[in-house]
C-alpha cells in the first residue's frame, strides 16, 4: 500500500481541484446571494435614518429664530425648521405630481390594452 494519492496521468498532486464540502450545491452556487426585497427595505431603512440623522443634527444647528412673511401671514419660526418644512412640501408637490402622472399612464396603457384585445 502507498500513500500517495491517485491522480490521472499528467497532472501533478498539487494541480488537482478541491471542492469545498457544502451539502449539495457546487462552490459556484454558494458564492451567490441574491438581493431580496427584504434586503432592500434594510437598506432603504438603514439610509432613511442616517438621512433622519444629518437632518436632526441640521436643525438643532440651525436654531436662530426667523420672521417668515406668506400672503399677509406673519410667524417666527427656526431656520432649520422652516427649511425642512419647505423640502417635506416640495417633496409632496412632487409626489403629487408625479401620482398624477402615473395614473395616466395606466389609463392609457389599459386603453390600449382593450383595444390591442377587441383587434
Amino acid at each position: 500500500m502507498s500513500s500517495e494519492s491517485k491522480n490521472p496521468p499528467g497532472e501533478s498532486a498539487s494541480s488537482a481541484v478541491v471542492e469545498p464540502k457544502t451539502g449539495n450545491l457546487p462552490a459556484d452556487e454558494t458564492a451567490d446571494v441574491k438581493f431580496t426585497r427584504a434586503a432592500a427595505l434594510w437598506s432603504s431603512l438603514i439610509l432613511g435614518f442616517l438621512i433622519l440623522i444629518v437632518l436632526l443634527i441640521f436643525i438643532t444647528q440651525n436654531t436662530a429664530v426667523t420672521e417668515f412673511t406668506f400672503l399677509g401671514w406673519h410667524w417666527d419660526l427656526q431656520l432649520g425648521v422652516a427649511i425642512l418644512l419647505a423640502a417635506v412640501g416640495g417633496g409632496l408637490v412632487t409626489a403629487g405630481v408625479s401620482a398624477a402622472r402615473m395614473f395616466q399612464l395606466r389609463r392609457a396603457a389599459k386603453k390600449n390594452l382593450h383595444l390591442a384585445l377587441k383587434k
